[in-house]
């Protein structure tokens, strides 16, 4: 990556993101911008390869956007390259936004993270567990954030197109999620659920009583200036969305219409479906302020989203002793993994960090205790995880303080 290229993204980035900082001057981070230099070139081999078409990622330190950049292409057929503004589905990184919501509203005096979803969600009296027996106790808003639920990750015999076509309403989805038995006693084990996920969506509707993207966008996106972010793509931003491929035979291939959000192309025509659980389009500049204002505790441009407690909360291992998490030495919060002990920090992350990646391979990290943010935005199925991983160990190889 060139100096030019480095100084003009952080600028462009100074300019949409009023509440971090950016300039070339990376040294006062506490970054060595020379260390960050090999980012883009390290990744670019995987393109070279044919394992990914292109990437963006970004760090920040200290408040400030210390590396932003583009690589590859966006879309490889229509000879689009990367752009640092590129937009991606980043699937499961989606949760811990609808996890947002809900401490919102919990904060909002509008319910306990311990209340029985049956409180809000009616389809969840009288659950029943997979031999037909009564579980010992209703499933509750923490199980959901925690995947502790018992939830089925299996979609309903009914709507089994739900996650290609995205067709049908949250609340439909939602009720037929809730009937089928659950797989274990609530609170017992760790299975990741997007069914949970999903019915935190549906209570943000009932208790809001707005659609669940519409009270996203109004308290969280427009608030924190995601300008780029959304269920739904308008039609002014589909040139900017990055194709999703699949590698194949050692190429990479686009992906077709049985992909989650159906053919990338096509843009979810028809859909109605948000996805609470992977819905989300965004950038690397619209994910850096949901991450900044999770590490300012809960502020960001002066707006209170969260209290810092309720960050805490969210951020720390919820699951105990329980096995949990994607990832060794790793637990989960309230829709974060989060790293525990040094088991989890191959990737030089420190205990306490709190993170989440999405089926196409985005991921995203926050660092406590090194100040740091990190995205990593690619579009490929079937990931092997190294290029994510080789950026992260990079990032966080170069800090000098």
């Amino acid at each position: 990556m060139s100096r030019k290229h480095f100084v003009l993204g952080l600028f462009g980035l100074l300019l949409l993101l009023p509440g971090l900082k950016g300039g070339p001057e990376a040294g006062k981070s506490g970054v060595d911008p020379a260390r960050l230099s090999l980012i883009s070139p390290r990744l670019k081999t995987f393109v070279d390869r044919g394992e990914i078409a292109g990437a963006v990622t970004l760090v920040a330190r200290h408040g400030e956007i210390v590396h932003l950049d583009a690589i590859g292409w966006q879309d490889i057929e229509g000879k689009k390259p990367m752009r640092s503004d590129s937009i991606f589905q980043i699937m499961s990184m989606t949760k811990p936004l609808t996890g947002l919501g809900i401490m919102m509203l919990m904060e909002d005096g509008r319910l306990t993270l311990s209340d029985p979803v049956e409180l809000y969600i009616p389809e969840f009296r009288d659950q029943r567990l997979a031999d037909g027996s009564k579980p010992k106790r209703p499933v509750t808003v923490r199980d959901l954030m925690t995947h502790t639920s018992g939830m089925s990750g299996r979609l309903p015999e009914a709507m089994p197109d739900l996650y290609t076509k995205m067709d049908k309403p949250l609340s439909e989805a939602v009720s037929a999620f809730a009937r089928q038995p659950l797989e274990f006693e609530p609170g017992t084990k760790w299975q990741y659920s997007n069914s949970g996920i999903a019915s935190l969506g549906r209570i943000i509707e009932v208790i809001s009583g707005m659609p669940y993207e519409r009270f996203m966008q109004q308290r969280i996106f427009d608030p924190l200036g995601m300008k780029d972010t959304f269920y739904f793509p308008p039609a002014d931003k589909k040139d900017r969305i990055a194709v999703l491929y699949t590698r194949k035979d050692g190429k990479l291939e686009r992906a077709d219409a049985t992909s989650l959000g159906g053919d990338s192309t096509a843009f979810r025509p028809g859909a109605v479906y948000p996805a609470p659980e992977f819905g989300i389009y965004t950038t690397a500049s619209d994910l850096a302020a949901f991450y900044q204002m999770m590490l300012n505790g809960g502020v960001y441009n002066d707006h209170r989203f969260l209290s810092k407690a309720s960050v805490e909360v969210m951020t720390s291992v919820q699951t105990g002793n329980l096995e949990a998490g994607h990832n060794p030495g790793c637990g989960f919060g309230l829709t974060w993994e989060v790293v525990k002990d040094e088991t989890g920090s191959l990737a030089l992350l420190s205990p306490g960090t709190f993170k989440h990646g999405g089926a196409f391979g985005t991921h995203g990290w926050v660092d406590p205790k090194k100040d740091l943010v990190g995205v990593f935005l690619i579009q490929r199925t079937n990931d092997d995880k190294r290029p994510r991983d080789i950026f992260m160990q990079i990032a966080g190889s170069a800090l000098v303080d």
